[in-house]
């Protein structure tokens, strides 16, 4: 079993966010070992872009803020290095094709295996666009997560037959943020990548509240949490660690109510 496999293997997962270098290195780390102790089942690690065109201004602000307290992607593979002397959970990074382009893809792939990376999510790749990367990615083991959206209509299909790791259904229109109401049809979605994968597939984008995870676990494999996870950072900044634990803890145990 992969490890990104394992992570949706007893039950329903929860896949928290995270923006490296948001307020600092130290505690990023710190906030991926609470969230690991709190019952994250895989996490997205971010790797600060300087235009994130996938992400609300929650995101984007902490991206602006690792960038501008001098973050950098070596930096990023030094801290997860670290991390996974004691931390197994799976965890993949999520960042933009520009960056990978310009560390070199392969280089930046095969660093990936070498510090126990498991996938990537580039939400600017589009799916005919894919190989690009995907050949580099599949010689060093390391998934390529593609995304499905509302507007993505008769090539969800496509996009699941071929889906590494797992699938990640954006469940509206529009960047991350969070969102009072989720009114997408993703029921017809998900039963479309049913029909074409055995892949796991997990919800993100807008989800903030127990209730509204409640829903989306009961339609899928797992759910994906960042801006609200984010605006805690924003909020507490290197007192957030207690906060985020807390906040990771309750939604894990709402998931997991959904067999």
């Amino acid at each position: 079993m992969s490890n990104i496999a394992s992570a949706f293997a007893n039950g329903k997962a929860f896949i928290p966010f995270v923006t490296c270098g948001d307020p600092d290195l130290e505690t990023t780390a710190a906030l991926v070992r609470t969230m690991a102790e709190a019952g994250a089942d895989l996490i997205e690690l971010g790797i600060p872009f300087s235009d994130p065109t996938a992400e609300g201004p929650v995101i984007q602000g902490a991206n602006m803020r690792a960038l501008a307290g001098g973050v950098t992607t070596d930096k990023i593979f030094d801290m997860v290095r670290d991390l996974r002397r004691d931390i197994t959970v799976p965890m993949v990074f999520m960042t933009y094709a520009n960056v990978v382009f310009t560390y070199g893809t392969e280089r930046f792939v095969s660093v990936c295996r070498d510090i126990g990376m498991d996938g990537l999510i580039l939400p600017d790749l589009p799916f005919e666009e894919k190989d690009e990367f995907a050949p580099v990615c599949r010689a060093y083991g390391i998934d390529i997560i593609s995304l499905v959206a509302p507007t993505s209509a008769d090539r969800i299909a496509m996009i699941a037959r071929e889906a590494e790791g797992f699938l990640y259904v954006v469940s509206s229109l529009g960047v991350t943020g969070t969102r009072s109401e989720i009114t997408t049809d993703l029921a017809s979605i998900i039963r479309v990548v049913r029909e074409n994968t055995s892949i796991p597939c997990a919800i993100g984008f807008g989800i903030s509240t127990p209730e509204q995870a409640r829903k989306m676990a009961a339609l899928s494999d797992g759910v994906i949490v960042g801006s609200a996870i984010v605006r805690l950072v924003e909020q507490y900044g290197r007192e957030a660690v207690p906060y985020v634990r807390e906040y990771v803890a309750e939604m894990k145990t709402v998931v997991m109510q959904c067999r």
